[in-house]
């Protein structure tokens, strides 16, 4: 099993994610290189805001929803009104999707 650690940008620097580990072995190799490639540029400049918000997106189509929304916040926190901004509330609303049909047929 091969296990990398994805970074994000916080208030302390670059850190883990509050998962700490995403499992790559079940990722194909083109998106788990990508996604390694991208966290090393996040590396080399934390300041990278269009490499934090790729990366999130990767990891939304995952499914890894909180290492997702932690790359959006760490972009936002970097310019507020960019990109981030529009993928946080997007990423909000479908996660608090109710419809009460579906749960009360």
């Amino acid at each position: 099993m091969h296990l990398s650690l994805p970074i994000i940008r916080s208030n302390r620097g670059v850190v883990p994610s509050t998962n700490m580990y995403v499992d790559m072995e079940n990722i194909p190799e083109d998106i788990a290189a990508k996604l390694q490639e991208l966290s090393e540029r996040i590396l080399m400049n934390a300041e990278d805001e269009d490499a934090i918000i790729e990366r999130g997106r990767l990891h939304w189509s995952l499914g890894h929803r909180s290492e997702a929304i932690n790359d959006y916040l760490a972009a936002q926190k970097l310019n507020p009104e960019g990109k981030a901004k529009e993928l946080l509330k997007a990423t909000y609303e479908i996660l608090n999707f109710y419809h009460k049909d579906l749960f009360n047929p």
